[in-house]
Protein backbone atom coordinates (compact mmCIF):
# COMPACT_ATOMS: atom_id res chain seq x y z
CA UNK A 1 0.00 0.00 0.00
CA UNK A 2 3.32 2.24 0.43
CA UNK A 3 4.02 2.17 -3.07
CA UNK A 4 0.33 3.07 -4.26
CA UNK A 5 0.65 6.07 -2.06
CA UNK A 6 3.94 7.21 -2.74
CA UNK A 7 2.48 6.97 -6.53
CA UNK A 8 -0.35 8.95 -5.74
CA UNK A 9 1.26 11.55 -3.77
CA UNK A 10 3.27 12.02 -7.16
CA UNK A 11 0.08 12.62 -9.22
CA UNK A 12 -3.09 14.32 -7.99
CA UNK A 13 -5.34 14.18 -10.75
CA UNK A 14 -5.66 10.36 -10.01
CA UNK A 15 -6.77 9.40 -6.75
CA UNK A 16 -8.38 6.77 -6.35
CA UNK A 17 -10.66 6.85 -2.71
CA UNK A 18 -9.81 3.39 -1.91
CA UNK A 19 -6.64 4.00 -1.16
CA UNK A 20 -7.90 6.76 1.37
CA UNK A 21 -9.35 4.51 3.75
CA UNK A 22 -6.83 2.26 4.77
CA UNK A 23 -4.98 3.18 8.00
CA UNK A 24 -8.41 4.63 9.97
CA UNK A 25 -10.39 1.35 8.42
CA UNK A 26 -12.17 -0.36 11.51
CA UNK A 27 -13.94 -3.28 11.34
CA UNK A 28 -17.46 -1.55 12.62
CA UNK A 29 -16.65 0.44 9.78
CA UNK A 30 -16.36 -2.62 7.28
CA UNK A 31 -19.82 -4.46 9.17
CA UNK A 32 -21.47 -0.78 8.05
CA UNK A 33 -20.07 -1.36 4.06
CA UNK A 34 -20.82 -4.67 4.06
CA UNK A 35 -24.58 -4.21 4.96
CA UNK A 36 -25.36 -1.37 2.62
CA UNK A 37 -23.34 -3.10 -0.30
CA UNK A 38 -25.43 -6.30 0.09
CA UNK A 39 -28.50 -4.37 0.17
CA UNK A 40 -27.58 -1.98 -2.73
CA UNK A 41 -26.80 -5.35 -4.61
CA UNK A 42 -30.11 -6.44 -4.18
CA UNK A 43 -31.61 -3.15 -5.24
CA UNK A 44 -29.24 -3.41 -8.53
CA UNK A 45 -30.28 -6.85 -9.52
CA UNK A 46 -33.73 -6.12 -11.15
CA UNK A 47 -32.46 -2.98 -12.45
CA UNK A 48 -29.57 -4.35 -14.16
CA UNK A 49 -31.51 -6.67 -15.49
CA UNK A 50 -34.34 -4.45 -16.93
CA UNK A 51 -31.79 -1.42 -18.28
CA UNK A 52 -30.24 -4.75 -20.10
CA UNK A 53 -32.96 -5.87 -21.82
CA UNK A 54 -34.37 -2.18 -22.52
CA UNK A 55 -31.23 -1.37 -24.17
CA UNK A 56 -31.61 -4.65 -26.73
CA UNK A 57 -29.31 -7.33 -24.57
CA UNK A 58 -29.76 -9.91 -22.57
CA UNK A 59 -30.20 -9.83 -18.94
CA UNK A 60 -26.65 -11.74 -18.08
CA UNK A 61 -25.05 -8.66 -19.76
CA UNK A 62 -26.97 -6.22 -17.49
CA UNK A 63 -25.42 -8.08 -14.92
CA UNK A 64 -22.16 -8.15 -16.26
CA UNK A 65 -22.32 -4.66 -16.57
CA UNK A 66 -23.13 -3.91 -12.96
CA UNK A 67 -20.76 -6.27 -11.95
CA UNK A 68 -17.60 -5.47 -13.44
CA UNK A 69 -18.51 -1.80 -14.23
CA UNK A 70 -19.60 -1.52 -10.56
CA UNK A 71 -15.89 -2.91 -9.24
CA UNK A 72 -13.83 -0.93 -11.09
CA UNK A 73 -15.56 2.20 -10.86
CA UNK A 74 -15.48 1.48 -7.09
CA UNK A 75 -11.88 0.49 -6.97
CA UNK A 76 -10.65 3.33 -8.81
CA UNK A 77 -12.99 5.79 -8.44
CA UNK A 78 -13.00 9.71 -6.94
CA UNK A 79 -15.92 9.61 -4.92
CA UNK A 80 -16.34 7.13 -1.60
CA UNK A 81 -19.84 6.05 -2.27
CA UNK A 82 -20.77 5.90 -5.45
CA UNK A 83 -22.27 3.11 -7.17
CA UNK A 84 -21.80 2.64 -11.48
CA UNK A 85 -23.52 0.07 -13.86
CA UNK A 86 -25.72 0.39 -16.45
CA UNK A 87 -28.61 3.31 -16.35
CA UNK A 88 -31.62 4.02 -18.00
CA UNK A 89 -29.90 7.30 -19.28
CA UNK A 90 -27.77 4.97 -22.02
CA UNK A 91 -31.14 2.75 -22.92
CA UNK A 92 -32.11 4.71 -25.93
CA UNK A 93 -28.29 5.27 -27.53
CA UNK A 94 -27.47 1.88 -26.50
CA UNK A 95 -30.09 0.03 -28.40
CA UNK A 96 -30.11 2.90 -31.10
CA UNK A 97 -26.67 1.65 -31.64
CA UNK A 98 -27.18 -1.99 -31.41
CA UNK A 99 -30.42 -1.05 -33.86
CA UNK A 100 -27.70 0.67 -36.79
CA UNK A 101 -23.76 -1.11 -35.71
CA UNK A 102 -24.70 -4.50 -33.99
CA UNK A 103 -23.34 -5.71 -30.61
CA UNK A 104 -19.71 -5.19 -32.12
CA UNK A 105 -20.70 -1.32 -33.04
CA UNK A 106 -21.66 -1.09 -29.52
CA UNK A 107 -18.70 -2.69 -28.36
CA UNK A 108 -16.16 0.20 -30.28
CA UNK A 109 -18.63 2.83 -29.17
CA UNK A 110 -18.28 1.82 -25.63
CA UNK A 111 -14.74 1.40 -26.06
CA UNK A 112 -14.00 5.06 -27.42
CA UNK A 113 -15.81 6.64 -25.40
CA UNK A 114 -14.10 5.24 -22.21
CA UNK A 115 -11.15 6.40 -24.02
CA UNK A 116 -12.77 9.92 -24.25
CA UNK A 117 -13.11 9.74 -20.51
CA UNK A 118 -10.09 8.63 -19.30
CA UNK A 119 -8.83 11.83 -21.47
CA UNK A 120 -10.90 14.66 -20.04
CA UNK A 121 -10.02 13.40 -16.33
CA UNK A 122 -6.14 13.42 -17.09
CA UNK A 123 -6.74 16.85 -18.75
CA UNK A 124 -8.26 17.93 -15.67
CA UNK A 125 -12.09 18.48 -17.36
CA UNK A 126 -13.92 17.18 -14.38
CA UNK A 127 -14.67 20.48 -12.50
CA UNK A 128 -15.51 21.96 -16.07
CA UNK A 129 -18.24 19.35 -17.36
CA UNK A 130 -19.84 19.50 -13.01
CA UNK A 131 -20.99 23.33 -14.69
CA UNK A 132 -22.94 21.61 -17.63
CA UNK A 133 -26.14 24.22 -18.01
CA UNK A 134 -29.47 22.90 -15.59
CA UNK A 135 -31.05 23.12 -18.53
CA UNK A 136 -29.71 20.54 -20.81
CA UNK A 137 -29.41 18.04 -18.01
CA UNK A 138 -33.05 18.30 -17.17
CA UNK A 139 -33.84 18.74 -20.81
CA UNK A 140 -32.31 15.45 -22.05
CA UNK A 141 -33.41 13.52 -19.07
CA UNK A 142 -37.33 14.37 -19.04
CA UNK A 143 -36.45 13.32 -22.51
CA UNK A 144 -34.76 10.49 -22.18
CA UNK A 145 -37.64 9.37 -19.39
CA UNK A 146 -40.56 9.80 -22.16
CA UNK A 147 -38.48 7.79 -24.93
CA UNK A 148 -38.26 5.19 -21.99
CA UNK A 149 -41.99 5.22 -21.18
CA UNK A 150 -42.55 4.91 -24.66
CA UNK A 151 -40.19 1.40 -25.35
CA UNK A 152 -41.83 0.00 -22.53
CA UNK A 153 -45.81 -0.03 -24.18
CA UNK A 154 -45.08 -3.03 -26.52
CA UNK A 155 -44.30 -5.45 -23.01
CA UNK A 156 -46.43 -3.28 -20.64
CA UNK A 157 -49.65 -4.22 -23.11
CA UNK A 158 -48.36 -7.27 -24.63
CA UNK A 159 -48.91 -6.20 -27.90
CA UNK A 160 -48.40 -8.48 -31.08
CA UNK A 161 -45.91 -6.46 -32.85
CA UNK A 162 -43.41 -7.50 -35.09
CA UNK A 163 -41.04 -4.96 -35.54
CA UNK A 164 -41.18 -1.80 -33.82
CA UNK A 165 -39.98 2.00 -35.60
CA UNK A 166 -37.13 3.38 -34.42
CA UNK A 167 -38.47 7.00 -34.21
CA UNK A 168 -40.73 8.31 -31.57
CA UNK A 169 -43.96 9.22 -33.52
CA UNK A 170 -43.77 5.91 -35.59
CA UNK A 171 -43.93 3.88 -32.56
CA UNK A 172 -47.04 5.63 -31.73
CA UNK A 173 -48.90 5.27 -34.49
CA UNK A 174 -47.77 1.34 -34.55
CA UNK A 175 -48.89 0.72 -30.84
CA UNK A 176 -52.19 2.58 -31.74
CA UNK A 177 -53.07 0.06 -34.81
CA UNK A 178 -51.68 -2.77 -32.77
CA UNK A 179 -54.21 -1.80 -29.75
CA UNK A 180 -56.72 -4.89 -30.40
CA UNK A 181 -53.52 -7.36 -29.54
CA UNK A 182 -53.57 -6.44 -25.61
CA UNK A 183 -52.74 -9.04 -23.75
CA UNK A 184 -55.13 -8.96 -20.75
CA UNK A 185 -53.05 -11.01 -18.24
CA UNK A 186 -49.45 -8.74 -19.38
CA UNK A 187 -51.29 -5.81 -18.54
CA UNK A 188 -52.27 -6.76 -14.90
CA UNK A 189 -49.10 -7.84 -14.23
CA UNK A 190 -47.57 -4.90 -15.13
CA UNK A 191 -50.30 -2.77 -13.64
CA UNK A 192 -50.04 -4.59 -10.13
CA UNK A 193 -46.08 -4.33 -11.02
CA UNK A 194 -46.36 -0.71 -10.62
CA UNK A 195 -48.58 -0.84 -7.59
CA UNK A 196 -46.29 -3.03 -5.61
CA UNK A 197 -43.23 -0.87 -6.43
CA UNK A 198 -45.39 2.17 -5.39
CA UNK A 199 -46.74 0.62 -1.95
CA UNK A 200 -44.63 -1.96 -1.22
CA UNK A 201 -42.08 0.56 1.04
CA UNK A 202 -44.25 1.63 2.90
CA UNK A 203 -44.70 -2.10 4.14
CA UNK A 204 -41.34 -3.71 3.72
CA UNK A 205 -38.67 -0.66 4.40
CA UNK A 206 -35.52 -2.46 3.24
CA UNK A 207 -36.43 -4.58 0.42
CA UNK A 208 -36.21 -2.42 -2.90
CA UNK A 209 -40.11 -2.38 -4.23
CA UNK A 210 -38.97 -3.44 -7.63
CA UNK A 211 -37.53 -6.77 -5.92
CA UNK A 212 -40.85 -7.08 -4.62
CA UNK A 213 -42.65 -6.60 -7.41
CA UNK A 214 -40.24 -8.98 -9.67
CA UNK A 215 -40.48 -12.12 -7.25
CA UNK A 216 -44.12 -11.63 -6.45
CA UNK A 217 -44.94 -11.07 -10.35
CA UNK A 218 -42.80 -14.04 -11.30
CA UNK A 219 -44.29 -17.01 -8.95
CA UNK A 220 -47.87 -15.56 -10.14
CA UNK A 221 -46.72 -15.94 -13.85
CA UNK A 222 -44.91 -18.88 -13.55
CA UNK A 223 -48.72 -20.55 -11.82
CA UNK A 224 -50.95 -18.86 -14.26
CA UNK A 225 -48.69 -20.41 -16.88
CA UNK A 226 -47.36 -24.06 -15.66
CA UNK A 227 -50.29 -25.04 -13.56
CA UNK A 228 -53.26 -22.90 -15.04
CA UNK A 229 -52.57 -22.80 -18.35
CA UNK A 230 -52.70 -19.42 -19.22
CA UNK A 231 -50.33 -18.70 -22.46
CA UNK A 232 -49.40 -15.41 -24.07
CA UNK A 233 -47.73 -14.31 -20.68
CA UNK A 234 -44.13 -13.32 -22.07
CA UNK A 235 -40.92 -14.01 -19.90
CA UNK A 236 -37.30 -13.74 -20.03
CA UNK A 237 -37.39 -16.82 -21.07
CA UNK A 238 -39.27 -17.05 -24.07
CA UNK A 239 -36.93 -13.99 -25.66
CA UNK A 240 -33.30 -15.20 -24.32
CA UNK A 241 -31.14 -17.72 -23.51
CA UNK A 242 -29.64 -17.15 -19.59
CA UNK A 243 -25.73 -18.18 -19.20
CA UNK A 244 -25.22 -17.65 -15.45
CA UNK A 245 -21.67 -17.70 -15.55
CA UNK A 246 -19.08 -15.11 -16.55
CA UNK A 247 -18.15 -14.65 -19.98
CA UNK A 248 -14.64 -15.20 -21.44
CA UNK A 249 -12.63 -12.02 -22.80
CA UNK A 250 -13.94 -11.58 -26.48
CA UNK A 251 -12.24 -9.53 -29.53
CA UNK A 252 -13.32 -6.09 -30.65
CA UNK A 253 -13.08 -5.64 -34.29
CA UNK A 254 -11.64 -1.77 -35.19
CA UNK A 255 -12.05 -0.74 -38.49
CA UNK A 256 -11.16 2.79 -39.82
CA UNK A 257 -15.02 3.16 -41.60
CA UNK A 258 -16.79 2.20 -38.13
CA UNK A 259 -14.34 4.16 -36.30
CA UNK A 260 -15.74 7.76 -38.34
CA UNK A 261 -19.06 6.32 -37.69
CA UNK A 262 -19.36 5.60 -34.31
CA UNK A 263 -17.37 8.96 -33.14
CA UNK A 264 -20.51 11.07 -32.51
CA UNK A 265 -22.18 8.01 -30.52
CA UNK A 266 -18.99 7.57 -28.32
CA UNK A 267 -18.71 11.49 -27.62
CA UNK A 268 -22.48 10.97 -26.74
CA UNK A 269 -21.88 8.17 -24.13
CA UNK A 270 -19.07 10.08 -22.66
CA UNK A 271 -20.55 12.96 -22.18
CA UNK A 272 -23.36 11.65 -20.98
CA UNK A 273 -21.34 9.33 -18.48
CA UNK A 274 -19.46 12.34 -17.45
CA UNK A 275 -22.48 14.64 -16.41
CA UNK A 276 -24.41 11.59 -14.69
CA UNK A 277 -21.30 10.39 -12.87
CA UNK A 278 -20.20 13.61 -11.37
CA UNK A 279 -23.92 14.92 -11.10
CA UNK A 280 -24.19 12.08 -8.73
CA UNK A 281 -21.01 12.04 -7.04
CA UNK A 282 -21.82 16.09 -5.93
CA UNK A 283 -25.36 15.03 -4.59
CA UNK A 284 -23.52 12.40 -2.86
CA UNK A 285 -21.00 15.02 -1.04
CA UNK A 286 -23.99 17.06 -0.14
CA UNK A 287 -25.30 14.29 2.01
CA UNK A 288 -21.86 12.51 3.53
CA UNK A 289 -19.72 16.20 3.42
CA UNK A 290 -17.25 14.04 1.68
CA UNK A 291 -15.07 15.64 -1.24
CA UNK A 292 -15.28 14.22 -4.82
CA UNK A 293 -11.74 13.72 -6.88
CA UNK A 294 -13.76 14.43 -10.19
CA UNK A 295 -10.61 13.85 -12.22
CA UNK A 296 -10.72 10.69 -10.71
CA UNK A 297 -14.29 9.63 -11.17
CA UNK A 298 -13.74 10.90 -14.76
CA UNK A 299 -10.96 8.15 -14.93
CA UNK A 300 -12.36 5.16 -13.06
CA UNK A 301 -15.88 5.99 -15.26
CA UNK A 302 -13.38 5.09 -18.08
CA UNK A 303 -11.82 2.10 -17.40
CA UNK A 304 -14.92 0.73 -16.32
CA UNK A 305 -16.25 1.41 -20.10
CA UNK A 306 -13.04 0.64 -21.56
CA UNK A 307 -12.79 -3.06 -19.66
CA UNK A 308 -16.58 -3.90 -19.80
CA UNK A 309 -17.37 -4.20 -23.57
CA UNK A 310 -14.68 -7.14 -24.01
CA UNK A 311 -16.89 -9.10 -21.83
CA UNK A 312 -20.04 -7.97 -23.28
CA UNK A 313 -20.82 -5.36 -21.26
CA UNK A 314 -22.75 -1.91 -22.00
CA UNK A 315 -21.86 1.66 -20.91
CA UNK A 316 -21.65 1.96 -17.36
CA UNK A 317 -22.19 5.40 -15.65
CA UNK A 318 -22.44 6.38 -11.95
CA UNK A 319 -26.36 5.35 -10.66
CA UNK A 320 -27.49 8.35 -8.30
CA UNK A 321 -30.61 5.89 -7.25
CA UNK A 322 -27.81 3.43 -6.44
CA UNK A 323 -25.92 5.32 -4.59
CA UNK A 324 -28.52 7.29 -2.53
CA UNK A 325 -29.17 3.82 -1.65
CA UNK A 326 -25.73 3.04 -0.12
CA UNK A 327 -25.97 6.22 1.56
CA UNK A 328 -28.99 5.74 3.08
CA UNK A 329 -27.80 2.50 4.47
CA UNK A 330 -24.88 3.20 6.06
CA UNK A 331 -22.13 3.23 3.16
CA UNK A 332 -19.20 5.32 3.60
CA UNK A 333 -16.33 4.34 1.46
CA UNK A 334 -15.42 2.25 -1.90
CA UNK A 335 -16.19 -1.37 -0.22
CA UNK A 336 -19.52 -1.09 -0.12
CA UNK A 337 -19.58 -0.54 -3.79
CA UNK A 338 -17.19 -3.62 -4.51
CA UNK A 339 -19.43 -5.79 -2.05
CA UNK A 340 -22.36 -4.67 -4.31
CA UNK A 341 -20.55 -6.07 -7.26
CA UNK A 342 -19.96 -9.15 -5.26
CA UNK A 343 -23.42 -9.85 -4.43
CA UNK A 344 -24.38 -9.56 -7.90
CA UNK A 345 -21.90 -11.80 -9.29
CA UNK A 346 -23.07 -14.88 -5.99
CA UNK A 347 -26.53 -13.96 -7.86
CA UNK A 348 -25.48 -14.43 -11.42
CA UNK A 349 -23.53 -17.61 -10.73
CA UNK A 350 -25.86 -19.24 -8.27
CA UNK A 351 -29.71 -17.95 -9.08
CA UNK A 352 -28.90 -16.35 -12.79
CA UNK A 353 -31.28 -19.36 -14.38
CA UNK A 354 -33.97 -18.42 -11.98
CA UNK A 355 -34.24 -15.16 -13.80
CA UNK A 356 -35.27 -16.53 -17.13
CA UNK A 357 -39.21 -16.52 -15.37
CA UNK A 358 -39.32 -13.15 -14.97
CA UNK A 359 -42.70 -11.61 -16.70
CA UNK A 360 -41.35 -9.21 -19.51
CA UNK A 361 -44.31 -6.85 -18.30
CA UNK A 362 -42.98 -7.15 -15.07
CA UNK A 363 -39.68 -5.36 -16.18
CA UNK A 364 -41.89 -3.11 -17.95
CA UNK A 365 -43.43 -2.04 -15.32
CA UNK A 366 -40.39 -1.58 -13.26
CA UNK A 367 -38.84 0.96 -16.13
CA UNK A 368 -42.06 2.44 -16.13
CA UNK A 369 -41.43 3.86 -12.42
CA UNK A 370 -37.81 4.54 -13.34
CA UNK A 371 -39.08 6.66 -16.40
CA UNK A 372 -41.21 8.71 -13.80
CA UNK A 373 -38.63 9.20 -11.54
CA UNK A 374 -36.30 10.28 -14.23
CA UNK A 375 -38.82 12.99 -15.94
CA UNK A 376 -38.36 15.52 -13.08
CA UNK A 377 -41.35 17.05 -14.18
CA UNK A 378 -41.57 19.08 -11.51
CA UNK A 379 -38.29 20.73 -11.87
CA UNK A 380 -39.24 20.80 -15.64
CA UNK A 381 -42.39 22.80 -14.95
CA UNK A 382 -40.49 25.01 -12.57
CA UNK A 383 -37.74 26.14 -15.23
CA UNK A 384 -40.44 26.86 -17.54
CA UNK A 385 -40.76 30.17 -15.37
CA UNK A 386 -37.18 31.09 -16.36
CA UNK A 387 -35.66 33.41 -18.03
CA UNK A 388 -36.46 33.05 -22.17
CA UNK A 389 -33.07 31.45 -22.60
CA UNK A 390 -33.06 28.87 -20.39
CA UNK A 391 -36.86 27.96 -21.54
CA UNK A 392 -35.36 27.64 -25.60
CA UNK A 393 -32.44 25.62 -24.10
CA UNK A 394 -34.79 23.27 -22.01
CA UNK A 395 -37.40 22.70 -24.42
CA UNK A 396 -35.22 21.91 -27.85
CA UNK A 397 -33.28 19.82 -25.81
CA UNK A 398 -36.00 17.69 -25.01
CA UNK A 399 -38.07 17.72 -27.80
CA UNK A 400 -34.99 16.79 -30.04
CA UNK A 401 -34.10 13.92 -27.12
CA UNK A 402 -37.64 12.88 -28.03
CA UNK A 403 -38.12 13.14 -31.25
CA UNK A 404 -34.42 12.53 -32.66
CA UNK A 405 -31.99 11.10 -30.83
CA UNK A 406 -29.55 11.97 -27.57
CA UNK A 407 -26.48 12.88 -29.49
CA UNK A 408 -28.26 15.35 -31.46
CA UNK A 409 -29.69 16.78 -28.16
CA UNK A 410 -26.72 17.37 -26.08
CA UNK A 411 -24.81 18.63 -29.27
CA UNK A 412 -27.60 21.28 -30.36
CA UNK A 413 -28.37 22.00 -26.48
CA UNK A 414 -24.26 22.76 -25.71
CA UNK A 415 -24.12 24.55 -28.57
CA UNK A 416 -27.11 26.48 -28.44
CA UNK A 417 -26.56 26.92 -24.07
CA UNK A 418 -23.10 28.49 -25.01
CA UNK A 419 -24.45 30.49 -28.09
CA UNK A 420 -27.07 32.08 -25.82
CA UNK A 421 -24.17 32.65 -22.90
CA UNK A 422 -22.80 34.13 -25.38
CA UNK A 423 -25.46 36.70 -26.33
CA UNK A 424 -25.65 37.03 -22.21
CA UNK A 425 -22.78 38.09 -21.53
CA UNK A 426 -22.07 40.76 -24.54
CA UNK A 427 -25.28 42.02 -23.41
CA UNK A 428 -24.12 43.08 -19.39
CA UNK A 429 -20.74 43.94 -20.92
CA UNK A 430 -20.13 47.43 -21.49
CA UNK A 431 -18.07 50.34 -23.58
CA UNK A 432 -18.23 53.91 -22.26
CA UNK A 433 -16.32 56.87 -23.97
CA UNK A 434 -15.45 59.76 -21.61
CA UNK A 435 -13.84 63.24 -23.16
CA UNK A 436 -14.32 65.33 -19.93
CA UNK A 437 -14.33 64.08 -16.51
CA UNK A 438 -14.84 60.77 -14.80
CA UNK A 439 -17.43 60.54 -12.24
CA UNK A 440 -15.02 58.71 -9.33
CA UNK A 441 -17.62 58.23 -6.82
CA UNK A 442 -17.53 54.65 -5.11
CA UNK A 443 -15.00 54.05 -7.58
CA UNK A 444 -12.09 51.44 -5.77
CA UNK A 445 -9.51 54.24 -7.61
CA UNK A 446 -10.49 57.08 -5.87
CA UNK A 447 -7.26 58.96 -3.84
CA UNK A 448 -8.84 62.35 -3.04
CA UNK A 449 -11.81 63.59 -1.85
CA UNK A 450 -12.73 65.05 -5.22
CA UNK A 451 -15.70 62.93 -6.24
CA UNK A 452 -14.60 63.81 -10.00
CA UNK A 453 -11.68 63.72 -12.14
CA UNK A 454 -11.13 65.88 -14.97
CA UNK A 455 -9.19 65.03 -18.10
CA UNK A 456 -6.74 67.32 -19.42
CA UNK A 457 -7.46 68.56 -22.50
CA UNK A 458 -6.73 66.19 -25.60
CA UNK A 459 -7.40 62.97 -23.56
CA UNK A 460 -9.99 60.88 -23.39
CA UNK A 461 -11.17 57.47 -21.48
CA UNK A 462 -12.70 54.20 -23.25
CA UNK A 463 -13.90 52.52 -20.15
CA UNK A 464 -14.50 48.64 -20.80
CA UNK A 465 -16.98 46.92 -18.14
CA UNK A 466 -17.25 43.16 -18.39
CA UNK A 467 -15.37 40.48 -20.38
CA UNK A 468 -13.11 41.71 -23.25
CA UNK A 469 -13.96 38.84 -25.66
CA UNK A 470 -15.04 38.04 -28.95
CA UNK A 471 -18.89 38.58 -27.91
CA UNK A 472 -18.52 42.24 -27.53
CA UNK A 473 -16.35 42.99 -30.71
CA UNK A 474 -19.00 44.80 -32.20
CA UNK A 475 -19.72 47.18 -29.26
CA UNK A 476 -15.86 48.03 -29.53
CA UNK A 477 -15.64 48.91 -33.18
CA UNK A 478 -18.81 50.59 -32.79
CA UNK A 479 -17.97 52.78 -29.73
CA UNK A 480 -14.64 53.83 -31.83
CA UNK A 481 -16.60 54.93 -34.48
CA UNK A 482 -18.54 56.67 -32.60
CA UNK A 483 -15.56 58.65 -30.82
CA UNK A 484 -14.39 58.90 -34.31
CA UNK A 485 -17.04 61.13 -35.55
CA UNK A 486 -16.68 64.00 -33.11
CA UNK A 487 -14.50 67.18 -33.87
CA UNK A 488 -12.73 66.81 -31.02
CA UNK A 489 -9.48 64.94 -32.23
CA UNK A 490 -8.09 63.48 -28.87
CA UNK A 491 -4.13 63.50 -28.76
CA UNK A 492 -4.42 60.54 -25.96
CA UNK A 493 -6.78 57.41 -25.63
CA UNK A 494 -7.00 55.83 -22.10
CA UNK A 495 -8.55 52.66 -22.53
CA UNK A 496 -9.65 51.48 -18.88
CA UNK A 497 -9.69 48.14 -17.65
CA UNK A 498 -9.94 47.49 -14.07
CA UNK A 499 -13.10 45.72 -14.71
CA UNK A 500 -11.85 43.64 -17.16
CA UNK A 501 -11.63 40.16 -16.09
CA UNK A 502 -10.17 38.68 -18.79
CA UNK A 503 -9.73 38.80 -22.73
CA UNK A 504 -9.26 36.57 -25.27
CA UNK A 505 -7.74 37.15 -29.14
CA UNK A 506 -10.28 38.77 -30.78
CA UNK A 507 -10.34 41.21 -27.35
CA UNK A 508 -6.41 41.44 -28.16
CA UNK A 509 -7.31 42.04 -31.86
CA UNK A 510 -9.44 44.85 -31.53
CA UNK A 511 -6.68 46.59 -29.27
CA UNK A 512 -4.11 46.14 -32.27
CA UNK A 513 -6.86 47.67 -34.41
CA UNK A 514 -6.88 50.59 -32.35
CA UNK A 515 -3.57 50.91 -31.71
CA UNK A 516 -2.65 51.46 -35.58
CA UNK A 517 -5.87 53.09 -36.32
CA UNK A 518 -4.37 55.83 -33.30
CA UNK A 519 -1.43 55.21 -34.52
CA UNK A 520 -2.11 56.31 -37.91
CA UNK A 521 -3.76 59.52 -36.34
CA UNK A 522 -0.85 60.29 -34.39
CA UNK A 523 -2.73 59.32 -31.11
CA UNK A 524 -1.11 57.75 -28.71
CA UNK A 525 -2.39 54.47 -26.18
CA UNK A 526 -2.46 54.67 -22.53
CA UNK A 527 -3.71 51.14 -21.18
CA UNK A 528 -5.26 51.44 -17.34
CA UNK A 529 -5.82 48.86 -14.44
CA UNK A 530 -4.45 46.05 -16.38
CA UNK A 531 -4.70 42.63 -14.27
CA UNK A 532 -1.72 40.34 -14.21
CA UNK A 533 -3.22 37.60 -16.65
CA UNK A 534 -3.87 40.52 -19.09
CA UNK A 535 -0.38 41.84 -18.57
CA UNK A 536 1.05 38.75 -19.14
CA UNK A 537 -1.27 37.90 -22.20
CA UNK A 538 0.11 41.23 -23.88
CA UNK A 539 3.59 40.61 -22.90
CA UNK A 540 3.65 37.34 -24.37
CA UNK A 541 1.83 38.94 -27.95
CA UNK A 542 4.04 41.22 -28.26
CA UNK A 543 1.83 43.99 -28.35
CA UNK A 544 3.43 45.22 -24.58
CA UNK A 545 6.63 45.99 -26.59
CA UNK A 546 4.68 47.98 -29.49
CA UNK A 547 2.88 50.12 -27.13
CA UNK A 548 5.60 50.40 -24.41
CA UNK A 549 5.73 48.69 -21.03
CA UNK A 550 5.71 52.08 -19.70
CA UNK A 551 2.42 52.58 -20.73
CA UNK A 552 0.77 50.19 -19.07
CA UNK A 553 -0.22 51.36 -16.05
CA UNK A 554 -2.11 49.81 -13.13
CA UNK A 555 -4.48 52.21 -12.38
CA UNK A 556 -6.37 55.25 -14.20
CA UNK A 557 -4.21 57.85 -11.64
CA UNK A 558 -0.99 56.26 -13.18
CA UNK A 559 -2.49 56.19 -16.50
CA UNK A 560 -3.03 60.03 -16.04
CA UNK A 561 0.70 60.96 -14.95
CA UNK A 562 1.45 59.22 -17.66
CA UNK A 563 -0.88 60.54 -20.26
CA UNK A 564 0.36 64.33 -18.41
CA UNK A 565 3.78 63.81 -19.24
CA UNK A 566 2.98 62.65 -22.94
CA UNK A 567 1.05 65.90 -23.45
CA UNK A 568 3.98 67.86 -22.74
CA UNK A 569 5.94 65.72 -24.87
CA UNK A 570 3.80 66.35 -27.44
CA UNK A 571 3.79 70.22 -27.40
CA UNK A 572 7.41 70.13 -26.29
CA UNK A 573 7.74 68.63 -30.07
CA UNK A 574 5.25 70.68 -31.63
CA UNK A 575 7.36 73.78 -30.78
Amino acid sequence: MNFFNSILKTNTVFKPKLFDIFGHYSKEKFITDLMAGIIVGIVALPLAIAFGIASGVSPEQGLITAIIGGFIVSFFGGCSVQIGGPTGAFIIIVAGIIQQFGLQGLGVATVLAGLMLIGMGVLRLGSVIKFMPYPIIVGFTSGIAVVIFTTQMKDFFGLTIKDIPADFISKWMVYVKAASTVNIWSLLIGIFSILIIIYSPKIIKKIPGSLVAIVVMTVIAYILRNCIGISGIEIIGDRFNIDPSVPAPTTIPVNLSTFNMLLPAAFTIAMLGAIESLLSATVADGITGDRQNSNTELIAQGAANLVTPWFGGIPVTGAIARTMTNINNGGRSPIAGIVHAVVLLLILLFLGSLTKHIPMSCLAGVLIIVAYNMSEWRTFRSLLKNPKSDIIVLLVTFFLTVIFDLTIAIEIGILLAMVLLVKRMSETASISVVQDELNMKSDAEKTADNDKLILPEGVEVYEIDGPFFFGIANKFEASMRWAGTDNRRPKIRIIRMRKVPFMDSTGLHNLESLYRLSDKEGIRLVLSGVNEEIRSMLLKSGFADKIGKEYICSDINEALKTADKLLRELTESEK
